[in-house]
């Protein structure tokens, strides 16, 4: 396939003025020395982009990227806005161009962000996008109403909608990839940088990436992940291969292709209950009948029918038997134990044997940003489609409705899949798991919770048992209550988030009646009237089953959008 040269190098560019540039002395406050230097290293590596744009300042930064806020001086007279996203200069061509593809061809439309200008200089090359001005999701989430979510969560669907009708798969949806402009209710979906290719997609550089051998993708497995909302995993990829998002010898340390503005431990520093993580802090655990226990979760790898005399089983060392112990039989496995066609005795135990340890690694795409990553990304399922994105979505949905941002909160894929287990009930993620060949053993049983209740709890809107509203958000089953680490009670919380108000007036209202019935119903912005169907829809959206999970299209029609929907 003839792909399209991304250089733009005439001098007159749809309207932008080569002659005029933004004046420099406009009273704007003095940029960092550091953020200049970097400016400048740009302006040198692509100096065509010196004669059209006016770069202000550096407003996301990753190890894949970096973005910039540009002025133009337009040949009309009017000043105009852009993101100018420079691509580091090791990512794969293929990579650079099949993101390129992504943005020209599904972008500029239904909550998609697009591209207007590419400019290429040797190995440097650099997007121009529309700049959307736009609010921090964890800045809004505590003083949104719930007329403001329904709408949000539409916007979203109807982006994802329409990406996943080229075969996109965006790999990346998290709230700083859905930039949202409050004052003008705009919306965009941004950052295809991990985005891989359905079975039907039409964006033909992703079939390419799709025929290449899937590559391990995503954060390290020891490694959370970072405070900053547009933050994303770390990941490694081999030098030679395209699928990957770049080529460095050198693995990523941290990647931010959001076009958010760079505010360094901003939600390490946000304490108010509606911005800390459900999971990770040391709290009681009103919601689960065991507190402080620890959730053990094993990945079973199902064995294979294989020859057995066509490989070499190692068995492991006998130990000696204490003295004066009894022999026993039962210390031996069985053969009669083995299940038909095993060539071990693992099988659905609690301990991987060298038979299983000598056998190749699971290989499956895991990209995506911890927190967000569906079950069957965290099990390494091999197929892998737009149903992860539809997980992700659910997971901001359950952020808006329980008020917590970011909700899930591990060190590694295991933990994840405790953290959903405590959320969706540990039967019925084994039970999904099967599903796709995965085996999962839990050390105990984990009942499924009302998402209703979980979320009218952690949001301070609905009673505990004898009419009182909890103090201290609920604490995941992994965390154990002696833990030293407090990462969500630090400093003082702000005044002025809508939530903590809530808590408070509803906490006043257990011991003063008369100040119950003075509190304002606008002040509640619908919070104490959720329908079922907003629910209903994230039951949906998480559903462990990627087979039987709604998709973007059905979601649009769920009856908790039946107003917003286009005649």
């Amino acid at each position: 396939m003839e792909v399209p040269p991304v250089d733009k190098t005439s001098k007159d560019i749809r309207g932008l003025d080569v002659q005029s540039k933004v004046d420099r002395s406009n009273g704007r406050c003095e940029i960092r020395s550091d953020v200049k230097t970097d400016i400048e290293y740009l302006c040198e590596a692509v100096p065509e982009l010196s004669k059209f744009f006016h770069i202000v300042d550096k407003i996301g930064e990753g190890t894949f990227s970096t973005v910039y806020l540009a002025e133009a001086q337009m040949t009309s007279g009017a000043k105009e806005k852009f993101a100018l996203k420079h691509l580091i200069p090791t990512s794969h061509p293929v990579r650079i161009a099949a993101e390129l593809q992504c943005l020209t061809m599904a972008g500029g439309k239904e909550n998609v962000m697009g591209v207007t200008y590419c400019f290429r200089k040797d190995d440097h090359v650099v997007f121009v996008m529309p700049y959307l001005e736009h609010q921090a999701f964890v800045d809004v989430l505590g003083s949104m109403s719930f007329e403001e979510v329904r709408r949000y969560m539409f916007h979203l669907l109807k982006a994802l909608a329409h990406v996943h009708r080229f075969g996109i798969i965006h790999r990346d949806i998290k709230p700083s990839n859905f930039l949202y402009n409050r004052r003008l209710k705009k919306y965009a979906l941004v950052d295809f940088g991990l985005a891989q290719g359905a079975p039907d997609t039409q964006i033909e550089l992703l079939k390419v990436l799709k025929k290449k051998p899937p590559q391990q993708e995503g954060c390290s497995a020891g490694k959370p992940a970072a405070p900053g909302g547009n933050k994303a995993p770390h990941r490694t990829a081999p030098p030679t291969d395209p699928t990957g998002p770049h080529s460095s010898t050198k693995p990523p340390a941290k990647r931010a292709l959001s076009l958010a503005r760079t505010k360094p431990h901003k939600e390490s520093m946000a304490v108010n209950p509606a911005q800390r993580s459900v999971f990770g802090e040391r709290n009681l655990n009103s919601l689960n009948p065991s507190e402080g226990a620890v959730v053990k979760v094993t990945l079973v790898k199902p064995t294979r029918v294989e020859d057995v005399a066509a490989r070499r089983m190692v068995l492991p060392r006998r130990r000696p038997m204490p003295a004066g112990a009894p022999a026993s039989s039962s210390s031996k496995p069985k053969a009669s134990s083995l299940g038909h066609g095993l060539t071990c005795s693992c099988y659905t135990t609690d301990r991987v044997c060298n038979v299983c340890l000598s056998r190749k690694q699971q290989v499956a795409p895991r990209a995506g940003t911890p927190g967000f990553r569906a079950p069957e990304v965290l099990m390494k399922c091999p197929s892998q489609g737009t149903e992860i994105d539809m997980w992700s979505a659910g997971v901001i949905l359950l952020s808006l409705l329980s008020g917590r941002y970011p909700f899930f909160k591990a060190s590694d894929d295991l933990v994840a899949l405790a953290q959903i287990m405590t959320i969706r009930g540990s039967r019925e993620t084994i039970q999904a798991a099967k599903k796709f060949g995965k085996a999962v053993l839990c050390s105990r049983d984990l009942p499924a919770q009302d998402l209703r209740t979980l979320c009218e709890t952690l949001r301070g809107t609905r009673p505990c048992k004898g009419g009182a509203v909890p103090d201290k958000p609920p604490v995941p089953l992994n965390v154990a209550p002696d833990s030293k680490e407090d990462p969500g009670l630090s400093g003082s919380p702000p005044k002025q988030h809508r939530l903590q108000d809530d808590a408070r007036r509803s906490r006043a209202s257990t011991t003063d009646p008369a100040a119950a019935a003075e509190e304002d119903p606008a002040d509640r912005k619908g919070w104490d009237r959720v329908p079922d169907e907003a629910y209903d829809l994230l039951d949906k959206l998480l559903d462990l089953n990627p087979a039987t999970r709604i998709t973007a299209a059905k979601a649009l029609q769920h009856p908790l959008f039946k107003d917003l929907r286009a005649p």
